[in-house]
């Protein structure tokens, strides 16, 4: 039978990337739910309920986007 290693430097980049664009996802969100509010002065909890649903949208792509690229790259290499 043949050892399965864990490809390290591979696992290292997926993790690293999950982060950097989920802050970026979620940095958009944020700021697109504050922006339309104050843009249309739609007030405080209008807001917050944009941040909200955008956020979410940003969760449901971001889980997509790992599970995309979790079936591209090759964690378990075997030797």
């Amino acid at each position: 039978m043949a050892v399965r290693r864990t490809n390290w430097r591979t696992l290292i980049m997926v993790i690293s990337l999950g982060i950097l664009i989920a802050v970026e996802l979620f940095g958009v969100a944020l700021a697109s739910g504050w922006a339309l509010a104050g843009l249309f002065d739609l007030g405080h909890v209008v807001g917050y309920v944009l941040m909200a649903l955008f956020s979410v949208v940003a969760g449901y792509a971001m889980v997509n986007l790992m599970r995309r690229v979790l079936k591209v790259e090759h964690m378990i290499g075997d030797n």
